[in-house]
């Protein structure tokens, strides 16, 4: 590098330069500082140890009635020997014991005196002045001494803010600055009269630049430099021909994730719309489109679609963070959460528009809402029955035995609805967190179904339902049997509960390669179309009012789906409203069992 002449010549007279009035900065700014010290710490010093008869006053001060008004007074009249100005230098009367302010020539200042280590040092030992703090390259200077009186002992505070010294070593710096800018200027002159000798070479790389910035590449051939020396120039030459072919291949790896960030925004989920800053629409995904009901071709204006969110001049106007706002709106029966926000680096060239679906979670929400009322209802219902019968056997003390046992079966039954209520919810609580043990193995299905007819059958007579079950025999599965059980009785109680009385219930099982199923078929009052989709969903409940009164919290069919999948199969349902409800249960015969 030291072939270079112009490098050589520049360095050699810049530093040169530099050095030299960096000295004389250095000692310029030292002797001003040193000069406004040592005339600090001479009045100090002429002041406390010379001038006896101003260091008697200060001490008869002390003792007289109001010690900080009479030595302010006696300060303030020896103003013209501490060099007090009232503006650079003041001076404060501080308590010996706590160093709090109690008088001085600047009361502002003084009530916001920080102790400073010329106060410290007198407050810990106050039988002689702390030494001149005037320090070179500080923020101040400062004296501090105790005087002693018939009243106590206080400091006398001396601070100097040192505003003089510093503003003439700034001036002096300033002066260093101007010629050192002088001379920097010209060595730079001296210097370009060498610089024929470089500019050949810098003028083939401006061509190269110039092709390069044309976008010509060709595999860097079209832009490459021819290298002729190994100096500086030759290095920057290499170093150019490299930089070619970093940036095509830097572009070519450009282009790829263009084609990326097309594709995430041709095919994410949420809208995104843009608009210029007068509401001309400028660009929009698929997604955007479906939301808004329009093709990006036939886009209308920003207040013809989004207007009614949020005027186009209340989004320009957004300059404080978070610059973006959030609206809810409706669009083809859809509920929307849109983010509007400005953008552009030099002032607002547009508005984004990003659009988020949220009709399925406004649909949660609701869902959640309506069972908090739906499970408060059912365990308000049964809470009221076993507070209103247990009262009544508390107060009433001659009820005959029948009606007492009667009253507590009441309120047995109450209880164990209340149970069935809270166990349904805490099976779906373990089903979520994978917390729910299981019992697999392998068992007779037959013979399961058949207990569970035979338990059920005495309540179809009740409803005067006829329950009929045909068993393919042997059959077996391996799994949780009491699980399987529960799905079981809980499709069998719906189809007698939504059965009128009188009808007909079938319940049976058959095996088909390897693949047992399960089919409860009624005659009852069947499932409405437009619900069918939905009657898996938690809390979801056909009909309300009848559910309610029927003790439904629309949990059972959820559960029961849970601990099917769970099992490797697949419970369906088809129904025909009025005409009746098939539930199909498929399950391996062989395989691992809940999981």
């Amino acid at each position: 590098m030291l072939r270079s002449l112009r490098v050589r010549l520049v360095t050699v007279m810049m530093l040169l330069i530099i050095l030299m009035l960096a000295v004389m900065g250095v000692f310029l700014a030292g002797g001003v500082a040193t000069h406004h010290i040592n005339a600090f710490a001479g009045q100090m010093e002429e002041a406390f140890t010379l001038r006896l008869d101003f260091i008697g006053a200060l001490r008869a001060g002390a003792g007289a009635d109001d010690p900080p008004a009479a030595l302010k007074e006696i300060l303030t009249g020896h103003s013209a020997l501490l060099g007090i100005d009232n503006l650079q230098r003041n001076f404060y009367i501080l308590d010996a014991k706590t160093g709090a302010f109690l008088a001085g020539s600047d009361e502002q200042k003084g009530a916001a005196l920080e102790l400073t280590p010329s106060i410290l040092t007198v407050l810990a030992d106050n039988t002689k002045p702390a030494p001149i703090d005037a320090r070179i390259g500080a923020g101040y200077m400062d004296f501090a001494a105790p005087i002693e009186g018939a009243r106590g002992v206080y400091i006398v505070y001396i601070k100097d803010t040192n505003e003089s010294s510093q503003e003439l070593i700034s001036q002096l710096l300033s002066v260093v600055f101007e010629t050192l800018v002088v001379g920097v200027a010209m060595a730079i002159v001296l210097s370009l009269v060498l610089s024929k000798a470089i500019t050949t070479p810098l003028e083939r790389l401006t061509r190269g630049a110039r092709r390069m910035a044309s976008g010509t590449f060709a595999e860097g051939a079209a832009v490459a430099v021819a290298v002729e020396s190994d100096d500086e120039i030759g290095v920057l030459t290499s170093t150019f021909n490299d930089m070619a072919r970093e940036l095509q291949r830097t572009l070519e790896e450009v282009g790829s994730e263009r084609d990326k960030l097309g594709t995430l925004f041709l095919h994410m989920t949420d809208g995104v719309a843009s608009f210029t800053r007068d509401g001309a629409p400028l660009q929009a995904n698929p997604s955007a489109e479906r939301m808004l009901g329009c093709h990006f071709s036939d886009m209308p204006r920003y207040d013809e679609v989004l207007g009614d969110v949020a005027p186009l001049a209340e989004v320009l106007a957004l300059c404080e963070e978070p610059r973006f706002l959030l609206k809810e709106c409706e669009r083809g029966g859809r509920r929307l959460l849109i983010s509007l926000a400005p953008f552009g680096r030099e002032g607002i060239d547009g508005i984004m528009a990003v659009l988020h679906d949220v009709t399925e979670q406004h649909r949660l929400d609701e869902v959640r809402r309506e069972f908090v009322l739906n499970v408060s209802h059912e365990l308000r219902t049964p809470l009221t029955n076993i507070r209103s019968y247990a009262e009544t056997l508390l107060d009433a003390k001659d009820l005959p035995p029948e009606t007492a046992s009667s009253f507590t079966q009441v309120i047995l039954r109450e209880a164990e609805r209340m149970n069935n209520i809270v166990r349904d919810l805490l099976s779906l609580s373990r089903f979520d967190y994978g917390k729910l043990d299981w019992h697999v193995a392998s068992f007779p299905l037959d013979e399961m179904l058949q207990s569970i007819h035979a338990a059920m059958l005495l309540e179809a007579e009740r409803m005067r339902h006829e329950l009929t079950l045909s068993c393919q025999s042997p059959l077996f599965l391996t799994g949780d049997r009491a699980r399987l059980e529960q799905v079981v009785v809980n499709v069998l109680t719906n189809a007698l509960k939504y059965t009128p009385a009188g009808g007909r219930v079938e319940v049976s099982a058959s095996q088909t390669g390897d693949t047992a199923r399960i089919v409860v078929r009624d005659n009852g009052i069947g499932i409405p179309k437009e619900d069918l989709p939905h009657i898996f969903e938690r809390f979801y409940r056909v009909d309300k009012a009848r559910t309610r009164h029927s003790g439904g919290t629309g949990l059972g069919l959820s559960i029961a789906r849970e601990i099917v999948e769970a099992h490797h199969g697949v419970i369906d349902i088809s129904s025909v409203s009025g005409e009746g409800t098939t539930v199909t249960i498929s399950l391996p015969v062989e395989g691992e069992g809940a999981s």
